[in-house]
């Protein structure tokens, strides 16, 4: 369910709001299909112009590859960053569940390959350092993983605001119930490898070097950056 920085999650999230779904219904059909990939060659781009307006397309793109709608301000950006740590950790696991990776390293080199920038969409640091410059943008909500755990009545009522859906006091507060449900089922450690998707799961495989030479690192690249990230809850 989470690949990067819990996009996954995020997609059935903001499909429940924005189509006042439940979680039953998400379960019975593939999500992957109402959110097309928008660098993926399946569908492509040509099926995705086609979607009926209001789409809902994913991408992991860095802000400056999106299409110029988005960058003009006609389009609307969701976007969720996640503690590195834990980042590094479910992405780590997610190179090793898909057949088509089969990564095979230890996680000590895959966490000196992601700190070097070796990995897959390019530098972590750059990315979120390029959306968070946008956060304040009318057309960009800059979301933040560790929150959907801690307070996710505020962040559905974030997501209603931008999407411009309506819902009544007893609608939004089911609505927030059938997203906490979502992200029980997934969630769950019987779900995923090392429960991928709490918070501070970094403690269980982060030696007390590795976090010092992370942390290192962490403040060279994101030093002049104002964006606070939550490593524990």
């Amino acid at each position: 369910c989470l690949v990067y920085a819990g996009t996954g999650l995020l997609q059935e999230v903001v499909y429940l709001v924005s189509q006042g779904a439940d979680p039953d219904e998400i379960g019975l059909m593939n999500i992957d299909e109402q959110l097309p990939v928008l660098e993926y060659p399946q569908p492509g781009l040509d099926i995705i112009k086609e979607l009926t307006s209001p789409r809902l397309i994913k991408s992991h793109l860095p802000y400056r590859f999106l299409p110029s709608d988005l960058h003009n301000g006609n389009s609307k950006v969701i976007y969720m960053a996640r503690n590195p740590k834990d980042l590094v950790v479910s992405y780590y696991q997610f190179h090793r569940s898909l057949r088509t990776m089969s990564y095979r390293g230890t996680f000590q080199e895959f966490c000196r390959r992601f700190m070097n920038d070796k990995l897959g969409y390019g530098s972590w640091f750059e990315h979120v350092q390029e959306f968070w410059e946008h956060h304040m943008d009318t057309n960009v909500l800059f979301l933040k993983y560790e929150d959907m755990h801690k307070d996710l009545a505020t962040m559905v009522e974030q997501l209603v605001r931008f999407l411009g859906v309506s819902y009544d006091k007893a609608q939004l507060e089911s609505m927030v119930e059938h997203c906490h449900q979502l992200i029980d089922q997934c969630c769950n450690a019987e779900a995923l490898p090392v429960g991928r998707g709490r918070v501070g799961l970094w403690k269980d495989i982060f030696t007390v070097s590795m976090n010092e030479k992370f942390d290192l690192v962490y403040k060279q690249k994101m030093g002049k950056c104002d964006l606070m990230f939550d490593f524990y809850l």
